[in-house]
């Protein structure tokens, strides 16, 4: 026999049953954080009420109009929810917790072929476990269907171009178009895997090696159609929005909730970038940063850029866009996905670091232990008070005490008067001369009646300018405090509703 044969001999006989533990391990952790997710998006997701545009979202989701610019969860709600229950708190509520729940294994299933399976665990388990996006799902609108589609589509297409693979190609294709449904600020990716195409293949010769191949010249003619399209599409759109802003009265702008925005170029870019790293954590946005930069460090630049693009190109948009009107924190969501998976790329490099700690594994479980830490308070004040103010209690304890004569002022108005039908709510805004002359109004119509006001506590450190403050010192000479709602959190955000009652006296001076 020889040595050959000898060792064929001694080979132990093949068995499936590593292989198989080691396919199905993350496939069990995959599910595990999607049971995960699920249970934190669910739980209680019904227990608010309606806060600011989820009243909007319900009208039109009700009343469909083909020419929204974002029409796809109103399409989804009125055909495939409405039909099989009433498009309430949760029904509103329920494909923003689906689409949250989804976002798991999509990311994770995008990422593993970026940077790693262990990688990807990591970043979907942040995604899980992260108190914006559960509150992102549990608030009735379009935020969660942009993020995921915004995990998939952009990495799909460079997947599907790295690779040369048609059904990834495909899956770009399908999921960019349903995202420029979802809210057109999804398009502003396409701006960064442009800036990447640029970065990468901008020299001569490699660009003359590109446009040698076929496929490359379709696909370079396809996105100059698109491109032309997006313009025509979207730059009206865009247009229409800034002005639809400027035609709001000067005395009527400012931050929702009577909050007063910080003003003047470069302090609101500054204060809108702060608020974002703020609702992230900002040991997660410095975990994603440092994972781009150590993709960068390596063998995998190519993806490091596109990260960097796919993050810079749309924050650099917005903030360009704030500079002529007001934006929110919520059109930064299309560059989230780079963060998750930045920070999984971290803690993947942490296990894999040769600690002289045992187990290896120590460090990166103490790092995500610090991640999920910062966050947990605004994750467990989600299920306190759903991160809002409580207009719907206000509304029910406002109207078993209001007269037919009676005059309500809420900040959110369209809320109030959507759980006070038949009462027609006005605006709160930081005018005392307008509830002066309410007030006038009614002590001249000798029917008796009086003002109530529903407003925040003034409890953010925002809402100490000049204008809020002559408007709080005008309710605290001329009514009278009768109920304070709301529960306590365990961050740093109070949401407690004051609601005042103003009799019908002469006003003194605003």
């Amino acid at each position: 026999m020889g040595l050959d044969e000898r060792a064929r001999v001694m080979e132990p006989p093949p068995g499936p049953v590593h292989p198989v533990r080691s396919d199905a391990a993350p496939a069990i952790v995959l599910a595990g954080l999607t049971l995960l997710a699920a249970v934190l998006r669910f739980y209680r997701m019904g227990s608010w009420g309606f806060d600011s545009d989820e009243v909007f979202m319900q009208r039109d989701s009700i009343d469909l109009r083909f020419s929204n610019p974002r029409p796809l969860l109103y399409f989804l709600n009125h055909y495939v929810v409405g039909p099989f229950m009433p498009l309430d708190e949760f029904g509103l509520r329920l494909l923003p917790a689906i689409c949250g729940v989804l976002a798991i294994p999509a990311f994770y299933a995008v990422t593993r072929r970026l940077v790693g399976t262990r990688a990807a665990l990591f970043g979907a388990f942040l995604v899980a476990t992260s108190g914006l996006l559960v509150y992102y799902s549990q608030f009735g609108r379009y935020w969660t269907l942009v993020f995921l589609l915004s995990a998939v589509y952009p990495y799909a297409l460079y997947l599907g171009f790295r690779d040369g693979d048609r059904r990834m190609q495909a899956l770009g294709a399908l999921t960019g178009v349903l995202a420029a449904l979802a809210h057109p600020v999804s398009v502003l990716l396409l701006g960064g895997l442009g800036v990447w195409v640029v970065a990468v293949y901008g020299r001569r010769d490699r660009l003359a090696q590109l446009w040698s191949q076929k496929s490359v010249r379709w696909g370079a003619l396809i996105a100059v159609i698109l491109a032309v399209a997006i313009a025509m599409r979207f730059i009206p759109v865009l247009r229409n929005w800034v002005l639809l802003h400027d035609q709001v009265p000067q005395s009527e702008r400012g931050g929702e909730f009577l909050l007063h925005a910080p003003g003047g170029q470069g302090v609101k870019q500054a204060s809108l970038l702060l608020a974002f790293v703020q609702n992230l954590t900002p040991p997660l946005v410095l975990a994603g940063v440092l994972g781009i930069y150590l993709l960068w460090q390596g063998r995998n630049r190519p993806v490091a850029l596109l990260l960097a693009c796919l993050f810079l190109v749309p924050v650099a948009f917005i903030l360009l866009v704030q500079v002529r009107t007001a934006v929110s924190t919520f059109y930064l969501i299309p560059a989230i996905p780079p963060l998750f998976i930045g920070a999984g790329v971290f803690l993947d490099r942490l296990v894999a670091a040769d600690w002289e700690l045992r187990p290896r594994w120590l460090v990166a479980a103490a790092v995500t232990a610090m991640i999920f830490a910062a966050g947990a308070p605004t994750l467990i004040s989600q299920y306190r008070d759903g991160r809002r103010w409580d207009f719907r209690g206000a509304s029910r304890w406002l109207e078993e005490r209001l007269a037919p004569a009676d005059i309500v002022f809420s900040d959110q108005p369209h809320v109030v008067a959507h759980y006070l039908p038949g009462r027609q709510v006005q605006r709160l805004i930081a005018d005392p001369a307008r509830l002066s002359r309410a007030a006038g109004v009614l002590q001249q119509g000798g029917r008796g009646g009086a003002l109530w006001i529903v407003a925040p506590a003034p409890s953010h450190a925002f809402r100490t300018n000049q204008r809020i403050g002559s408007l709080n010192d005008w309710m605290y000479e001329n009514c009278q405090l009768r109920n304070t709602i709301g529960v306590g959190r365990v961050d740093f955000r109070q949401n407690f509703l004051q609601v005042y009652r103003c009799p019908p006296v002469a006003p003194g001076p605003a």
